[in-house]
């Protein structure tokens, strides 16, 4: 069940006390002043001169600041909510415990209302992160994620040999929401098969919901799209010089889109998933990432011009999801030409030679269906036949501290679930079929009627939640909680 404001503003109240006390234990334990301060507020973000949208936003711009941590080093940072609902702040791919994290579902304080409140933690994985809001949304566009409170962190490791000569980061996200019924998704570009028995139980159910006069679920669409805040050509270019290598440093900050980027005549050398470094790093001419989900990616520049680095989706890229790349000494229009296709494989940066994951202590089955319509128009999201219900709802899962846990999913409806673990990483073990090893991630995209066991350590106590990062998904039931025993 989504929470409503009456819900978040009670829950707020409810916590406000114990926040404001966490601050003031952690003024105490950490005086002086914070590393970083983020504020969040209501703001205005300009896409383009014509495209003003207001949003919430942190420190009042989109995206949020990025925040530069070091491996190992302690961090303190100060957060202040100068909006008139309780906020929660989340800390996406770090290792974290729960009163830090920024889940309710976990246990995490709210920030309260007009209040602040002051965290510390050591980052342990290096690597691209990201924060942003984990407030549930329902049928409120404003709020969660399709507002603007995302930005990215990077943890630089302790050793880092350099092979780049500088660094870009890039934060794609969607603006002007709105609802419409929804319709197909496009999944042609991930690797792997379906599973016919997924298959026929979803069509089957789907089918059945059609045919009892009900219509197709709320989608959201979006009107305005952004890099770093700027729609395409509005924005400052990124200038390169021929053989510069230029790490991006990509991060997919919808609420509920999948996006794909490419830079015509360039491919790009992906060295890690969500920040961690891929056994094998391979050379594509197009990223994709799923909601939440993050590349580190080199690319030589040895194509002198000006181009779009954009979308693959023509409307969107016309109506704003690209930047320009412009090499030293060149002028003329940004020119954009479609990359030869190729499929999204996470299997092609695992380990090579065969090699097979280790067993584990334990498997815990997980399938996804869809009730078509049956929340108040909007989808509803099931795992083995339970809508997330936050209020009725304790873990589904219990788990014991130092086990290794396989998660086998599988999807029985035609939608892409990008999925996430909070407070662990969790190892590629199978995917649409096929074996792999070693890519680490911490959301994985599990295409329309597709299974894929992932691999994860039980080491770090506390409830966990697992959840769809689509906004919509999520907020419509699609989540559960791992405790440990």
């Amino acid at each position: 069940m989504a929470l409503d404001r009456r819900d978040v503003l009670r829950l707020g109240a409810s916590s406000a006390l114990i926040a404001t006390s966490s601050w003031a234990a952690g003024q105490a334990a950490h005086t002086g002043p914070a590393d970083y301060s983020l504020r969040i507020r209501n703001g205005l973000v300009e896409l383009a001169p014509d495209k003003i949208v207001s949003a919430i936003t942190y420190n009042g711009q989109f995206p949020g600041p990025l925040l530069r941590f070091k491996q190992g080093r302690r961090v303190v940072i100060d957060i202040r909510n100068d909006t008139d609902a309780p906020e929660q702040l989340h800390w996406h791919g770090l290792r974290l415990p729960v009163d830090v994290d920024g889940a309710a579902e976990e246990g995490t304080p709210y920030i309260p209302a007009h209040g602040s409140r002051r965290i510390a933690f050591t980052p342990t994985e290096p690597g691209l992160r990201f924060y942003h809001t984990h407030l549930r949304a329902g049928a409120d566009l404003t709020r969660g994620q399709y507002g603007g409170e995302v930005g990215p962190v990077y943890v630089e490791p302790r050793d880092d040999p350099g092979h780049y000569d500088r660094e870009v980061f890039l934060t794609l996200k969607e603006f002007a929401p709105s609802l419409s019924r929804g319709g197909d998704m496009d999944m042609d570009f991930l690797a792997g098969a379906m599973d016919p028995a997924l298959k026929a139980t979803g069509e089957a159910t789907m089918n059945a919901s059609l045919a009892a006069g009900a219509p197709h679920g709320f989608e959201v669409g979006y009107d305005l799209f952004a890099i770093n805040g700027r729609m395409l050509g509005h924005g400052e270019p990124i200038r390169v010089k021929v053989g510069e290598r230029v790490l991006f440093h990509v991060l997919n900050g919808s609420a509920t889109e999948i996006r794909s980027l490419a830079l015509p005549g360039h491919v790009f050398r992906v060295l890690a998933l969500d920040g961690n470094p891929v056994p094998t790093p391979a050379e594509v001419p197009v990223l994709w990432l799923g909601t939440a989900e993050r590349v580190s990616a080199v690319v030589e520049m040895t194509r002198p011009g000006v181009w779009v680095m954009g979308d693959l989706a023509d409307d969107d890229r016309r109506r704003g999801m690209g930047v320009v790349v412009e090499y030293a000494g060149q002028t003329g229009e940004p020119q954009w030409t479609a990359p030869p296709k190729r499929l999204w494989d996470y299997a092609e940066f695992g380990a090579r030679g065969g090699q097979a994951a280790p067993a584990p202590h334990e498997v815990i089955d997980l399938t996804f269906a869809k009730r078509n319509a049956a929340s108040d128009g909007f989808n509803q999201w099931t795992i083995n036949g339970q809508a997330f219900d936050d209020m009725a709802m304790g873990p589904m899962f219990h788990l014991r501290e130092g086990r290794r846990y396989r998660l086998r999913l599988r999807n029985a409806s035609d939608d892409i679930h990008p999925v996430h673990l909070h407070r662990h990483s969790f190892a590629l073990t199978h995917i649409g079929g096929r074996a792999t090893s070693g890519v680490m991630k911490d959301v994985v995209m599990l295409g329309g009627y597709q299974s894929a066991e992932v691999d994860f350590l039980a080491d770090n106590p506390g409830l966990t939640l697992f959840h769809c990062h689509q906004q919509s998904h999520m907020d419509f039931g699609f989540m559960a909680l791992f405790d440990y025993v």
